[in-house]
């Protein structure tokens, strides 16, 4: 099914888990099927150790274990980064099904421009996993733009990078440090990461063919759950940059009542923390976006 050349490519991807095995094995069926196959599938494990029996996703697989409360995100995309040995890095949400263009697409934009690269996501409702019903069943999140059929489009804003599903040369994600480990819990890593790469002179590119289907899990609207981290990831960010991230879900705890925030303030000042009944109602299992 395969026709690509594993090795010739130089993708590594990378995803990070904790728990979801279940995911993980519809992504690396997903890489199985690529029209090109990736050099390596590097795991991080955000747990005590891999999982057991999983799927052969058609190309070598590394583990590294990386510990850490509450989940280090920033570290374990660190650690998977050093682990890999391609010279262009395919993040991957584990929640993400690859389509089957993705990997040769990425490998593709990278040998036309030297950027970092967002792909498109489509979201699936419940239950969506069948690969032959992904493109009819998933939707695009309203806070993303279209993305090209083919080709490169470029973006102005970095800070459209998602993690879900991105790629860039691993001597660009070296050069600037990888993710900044200081942003903990959730939120803000990502957006700091495209900040720095656009500061170091990095393009960033919509890519037409690199789409990943992001399987359906309850979501929290707004991520209530994540309040606090959100506040303090948004003000380090901030602090550093002269500017704000996740701004929707800003608008989101504003419209909540639980912040007084605009765009052109320098700080956002706490009304009041969620209660446990907000964050319980906030839980919505048929939703696809937060």
């Amino acid at each position: 099914m395969t026709d690509g050349n594993a090795a010739g490519l130089g993708a590594s991807v990378c995803t990070l888990v904790r728990g979801r095995e279940d995911r993980l094995r519809r992504l690396m069926q997903g890489l199985a099927r690529q029209s090109a196959l990736p050099r390596e599938l590097v795991i991080a494990w955000m747990q005590p150790e891999p999982a057991s029996g999983l799927p052969d996703p058609g190309c070598p697989v590394r583990h590294v274990l990386v510990p850490g409360e509450p989940m280090p995100l920033a570290a374990a995309r660190n650690r998977a980064a050093e682990a890999a040995s391609g010279d262009l890095l395919v993040f991957l949400d584990v929640d993400c099904i690859p389509s089957p263009g993705l990997v040769a697409a990425y490998a593709a934009a990278a040998e036309a421009a030297r950027g970092l690269f967002l792909g498109e996501v489509l979201y699936l409702p419940p239950g969506a996993v069948d690969p032959d019903d992904l493109d009819r069943l998933g939707r695009r999140h309203p806070a993303r733009p279209a993305v090209p059929e083919t080709g490169l489009r470029r973006e102005p804003d970095a800070g459209q990078l998602w993690g879900l599903s991105f790629a860039l040369p691993a001597a660009g994600w070296h050069a600037v440090g990888g993710m900044d480990e200081s942003f903990t819990g959730y939120g803000g890593e990502e957006t700091d990461l495209a900040a720095r790469l656009a500061g170091a002179g990095l393009a960033t590119y919509w890519v037409g063919g690199a789409r990943a289907y992001h399987q359906h899990h309850p979501v929290h609207v707004p991520p209530l759950q994540h309040f606090a981290a959100i506040l303090a990831n948004a003000a380090r960010f901030h602090a550093r940059h002269g500017g704000w991230c996740m701004t929707y879900w800003l608008d989101q705890f504003r419209a909540a009542g639980l912040i007084a925030w605009d765009e052109a303030a320098p700080a956002i000042r706490l009304i009041r923390p969620p209660s446990e009944a907000e964050i319980a109602a906030s839980l919505r299992p048929d939703a696809l976006f937060s």
